[in-house]
């Protein structure tokens, strides 16, 4: 009997780092269905669901679990609730979730209370905030775990998770960057209308525990890289709370300099990202794909501090202009090695290959915590 594999995604972010590890499930022989929930089903957004439906071979559920506005528990809450009647009415083999995301997180907790596999993707990562408490929280309730560095393996152990049940597999991402491209710079400038020959890539995501002063930090950001000279394409925030007045100060940006776009294909983003001079912001993006393109990046504040380390990586505070005008005029078209911190692009291979392994699918379902010997 074919098992069925059912992939949870809630943002753009995320179906870029599912999308090849869910490909190479279907090209593997396994049955690929995506429930398809959060910013993927607002307009605001780019009405992102699209690009899921744009996979061959594998089904697809949309469900409407937030109105502009609502808050983070009542998201929990719509998503526990959606996803339970779904999974209920289509059980899978195994639940696939990524991240820290909040629907993540309600999928994790319906996973786990009805004794069904999960496997939760890219945990053990300290990613700031609410976030990383929602990161560490799905590790707990997931059965598998597939992370992107050694130090994430170590994380996952030390809360408890048995040393069998951890896969290191990379960054899933990386394996579309790695890839060849199947559309040009031209191509991807005359899609999105993005008019410069010279330009950094921003995105700037509300902080949910500094929400009453995104406001003062996007202006302080957005002003210095006005102050620049320079050009940009920016990429719109998530939906997270605060992102209304992030969004006030960008869609105030000189539009001769400024390319505000809600989102982008990722294979289009990954091109745009190869040729871009810098990127700045707070997004995983500059932390993880940025060194491992090669391409200087700005780290802005705390969502991604302590995330990673490479010489490629510079950091600031959103109010740091002078900081913030210096990596521009140092860092602008630079180019660094590729770092490889987070895998060399073979994810995708790698969870297909452990998803081929009979042991995957017999382990118990039982959670057990297991003290590991410090560094085991």
């Amino acid at each position: 009997m074919t098992r069925t594999l059912l992939f949870v995604t809630g943002t753009r972010a995320d179906f870029g780092k599912l999308e090849p590890l869910a490909v190479a499930a279907r090209d593997a022989g396994l049955a690929v269905r995506f429930f398809v929930t959060g910013m993927h089903m607002l307009d605001r957004y780019g009405l992102t669901k699209l690009e899921v439906h744009r996979l061959s071979g594998v089904s697809v559920h949309e469900f409407l679990n937030q109105r502009p506005g609502d808050p983070q528990d009542v998201i929990l809450a719509k998503t526990v609730s959606g996803f339970s009647d779904y999974v209920a009415e289509n059980r899978p083999d195994l639940i696939v979730l990524h991240g820290d995301r909040v629907e993540a997180l309600a999928c994790a907790l319906v996973a786990a209370t009805n004794y069904i596999r999960s496997a939760h993707i890219e945990g053990g990562e300290v990613s700031g905030t609410i976030d990383e408490v929602f990161r560490h929280c799905i590790s707990k309730l997931a059965t598998h775990h597939f992370v992107s560095s050694e130090a994430a393996a170590q994380r996952v152990m030390r809360l408890g998770e048995p040393a069998d049940s951890v896969f290191l597999i990379g960054s899933p991402e990386l394996d579309s960057h790695a890839a060849p491209s199947d559309v040009t710079l031209d191509e991807v400038r005359r899609r999105y209308a993005i008019p410069f020959d010279d330009y950094g890539i921003a995105t700037f995501h509300p902080v949910t525990s500094e929400a009453d002063t995104m406001d003062a930090q996007a202006r302080a950001l957005f002003g210095a890289l006005a102050a620049s000279g320079r050009e940009f394409v920016v990429i719109a925030p998530n939906n997270d709370p605060g992102s209304e007045a992030i969004f006030e100060v960008i869609e105030g940006l000189p539009r001769d300099r400024f390319r505000l776009i809600p989102s982008m294909r990722f294979s289009h983003f990954s091109v745009l990202m190869k040729n871009a001079a810098c990127m700045v912001g707070n997004s995983s993006a500059c932390v993880r794909e940025a060194p491992f393109l090669g391409i200087p990046s700005l780290d802005i504040g705390t969502r991604q501090r302590n995330r990673a380390l490479s010489p490629a990586i510079s950091s600031a505070d959103a109010t740091d202009k002078d900081r913030i005008l210096a990596f521009l005029a140092t860092e602008w078209g630079k180019r660094y090695p590729r770092d490889t911190g987070f895998g060399e692009g073979r994810a995708a291979a790698r969870f297909a290959e452990i998803l081929q392994d009979d042991a995957f699918w017999t382990r118990g379902l039982q959670k057990v915590f297991h003290d590991h010997a410090p560094g085991g």
